[in-house]
């Protein structure tokens, strides 16, 4: 039996349209990127094999958003859409991997770590719906990242412009934490994304977790990565190199480390906003 069966229907915050918790693929949810007919992988082989060939950020993203490779993650994500938290008990939650969101050609790639189960996990779109969110989305608006200072749900109109916001882990894992199994079976993604992504000029890692998976994952796409690796701490910059085509010069992105925009940080002043807004100057 399909677990949506069991869920009632409520309606989405902005267009009032009913919807199963989690939500099916291709049903009407804003942004969903998916059909019903998306292909969803179901383990870290048929991941790879869906990454490679993917032939756009947009397929990409589509074939994130069904993908069942994770069993323990898909069983947290999809336990908490239906459980809920009380403050959003009337709302559908998506309950499915989290696509990427922003341009389709980006200058400047955001890095994370997961979705929050009550964030990304409910509104299926990024740094949405929670306080990581609000930081992020307050910090990229006056850079002229971002259309709109706050991303409140999936369809309120918020675009990015020139930036693009991925991740290491699509879905939301318990205590925030991804164990080392689960981010190998979700990397291929973000290789296939850096490759895709041609036009990047510079990323912001939010994060030691998010700042590892980046180097491991410019290594495995060929990408040139300074030996010694830098050390992760705010404010640290690193420059990886592209190879050019044909065997001619690269191009050269920098890659900028900040503090995660998580409550723990933000709560205890670890990152403030001047903080952040400098890192984001640096790009």
């Amino acid at each position: 039996m399909d677990l949506t069966d069991l869920s009632p229907l409520l309606p989405h915050p902005l267009t009032g349209q009913p919807f199963a918790s989690p939500v099916p693929a291709g049903t009407g949810w804003p942004e969903d990127p998916a059909q019903p007919t998306t292909p969803a992988a179901a383990s870290a082989a048929q991941v790879r094999k869906a990454a490679r060939t993917s032939q756009s950020l947009a397929e990409v993203d589509a074939r994130v958003s069904v993908c069942r490779a994770c069993p323990r993650l898909v069983d947290w994500r999809e336990t908490v859409a239906r459980d809920k938290r009380r403050a959003w008990v009337g709302e559908p939650y998506w309950g499915r991997p989290v696509p990427s969101f922003g341009d389709s050609e980006p200058r400047v790639l955001v890095v994370g770590l997961a979705p929050a189960a009550h964030g990304g996990n409910r509104t299926g779109r990024m740094f949405t719906g929670d306080r990581s969110g609000d930081w992020i989305f307050a910090a990229l608006y006056p850079a002229g990242y971002a259309d709109r200072p706050s991303s409140y749900a999936a369809g309120d109109g918020q675009r990015l412009v020139g930036a693009r916001m991925v991740a290491p882990v699509h879905c939301a894992p318990p205590d925030n934490r991804p164990t080392p199994a689960e981010r190998a079976a979700c990397g291929p993604w973000l290789d296939r994304e850096l490759q895709l992504a041609t036009s990047v000029e510079s990323i912001l890692v939010l994060g030691g977790i998010g700042w590892q998976s980046v180097h491991a994952a410019a290594v495995r796409v060929g990408w040139t990565v300074p030996r010694p690796r830098a050390k992760f701490g705010h404010g640290v910059q690193t420059v990886f190199t592209v190879p050019g085509q044909d065997g001619g010069s690269g191009r050269h992105v920098r890659v900028v480390g900040c503090y995660h925009v998580s409550q723990q940080n933000t709560f205890t002043g670890r990152l403030t906003e001047p903080m952040l807004d400098e890192v984001i100057g640096l790009l």
